[in-house]
């Protein structure tokens, strides 16, 4: 594994300026206007965030087979900015102006139906946020979100402003293991959803190595510890952006119950990492410009300079 800097360490794209400004701009100029800052901001921080830029390389050469020029990485740095206005929207006016679509819906409610809780288990690819749809559409079920509020504080205090009862929602990963697991497991009592991202590990958290487009890559695994903890039907969720106002909200079955037996810990939990990266492998080939884990993932930077300057 290599020294490479963490990804907790790199410093949050935009302060709360930059975000409050977005936010105002956004409300009041309408999506439209929004949209149309989202070009020089892209090229802004496509041109001052050299690590970034590697990493985006990186993954792009991978996941498309050839090495990328700028316009690849410009569209993946776009659709990052992208998603990241329309959490704006969809938190301040719900799905009004966006066209969701929701594969899986009837597995999902099955789940739900049980009483026991479920579990959805994504990534960082397209938007987590449009999960909240099902909020609005199903709002006697609840929605707890895991995530740890301190990586990114000016994004967190302005969506918690945009909608407090989400923040209030929240389950912090910052709490540690047992604080997360109690949390979920009263979530889980009471019926509700709880959703993490599976696919970036803490600086601190345990990982594994497995098999994702073509190298091993550390995944981390406290959602599946929490999984076997819960005990409750597990799905994965990818919010996929298609463009536009367009999204699709995909949920498939994982397992009835997550099991790691104490004796065989090691190989249990190899196998379902290696069955979450292949599907997270799947739908970063869909939708390649999706995915948004800007740092060096694979540990292994390239020696090769970076294009632009």
């Amino acid at each position: 594994m290599s020294e490479a800097t963490h990804w907790r360490q790199h410093r949050e794209g935009g302060g709360r300026l930059a975000l409050w400004l977005m936010r105002t701009l956004a409300l009041h100029g309408g999506r439209r206007a929004g949209r149309l800052l989202l070009y020089p901001v892209t090229l802004y921080f496509f041109l001052r965030r050299g690590a970034e830029r590697r990493a985006s390389r990186q993954y792009l050469e991978r996941v498309l087979g050839h090495r990328p020029g700028p316009w690849p990485m410009l569209r993946q740095f776009h659709a990052y900015a992208a998603t990241t206005l329309d959490r704006i929207y969809l938190l301040a006016h719900g799905e009004r102006g966006f066209r969701i679509e929701i594969e899986g819906l009837a597995e999902l409610e099955r789940c739900i139906a049980e009483g026991r809780g479920v579990l959805l288990v994504g990534s960082h690819q397209g938007s987590f946020e449009a999960l909240r749809v099902l909020s609005a559409r199903r709002p006697d079920i609840p929605l707890r979100v895991v995530l740890d509020k301190g990586k990114t504080p000016a994004m967190t205090e302005l969506l918690e402003a945009l909608a407090p009862a989400v923040g209030a929602a929240v389950i912090d990963a910052a709490q540690g293991g047992a604080g997360v697991v109690l949390a979920a497991a009263e979530a889980c009592r009471q019926g509700a959803m709880v959703a993490l991202l599976a696919d970036r590990a803490g600086e601190h958290e345990a990982q594994r190595a497995v098999d994702f487009l073509g190298a091993p890559a550390p995944l981390p695994v406290g959602p599946w510890l929490l999984a076997n903890a819960l005990q409750v039907p597990v799905l994965l969720c990818f919010g996929l952006y298609l463009g536009g106002n367009r999204y699709r909200l995909v949920f498939e079955p994982f397992a009835e119950r997550v099991a790691i037996p104490r004796g065989q810990r090691g190989p249990a939990l190899d196998a379902l990492l290696a069955r979450y990266a292949a599907r997270l492998e799947h739908y970063v080939r869909v939708a390649p410009y999706n995915w948004f884990n800007f740092h060096d993932f694979w540990q292994s930077p390239p020696a090769d300079a970076d294009t632009p300057r």
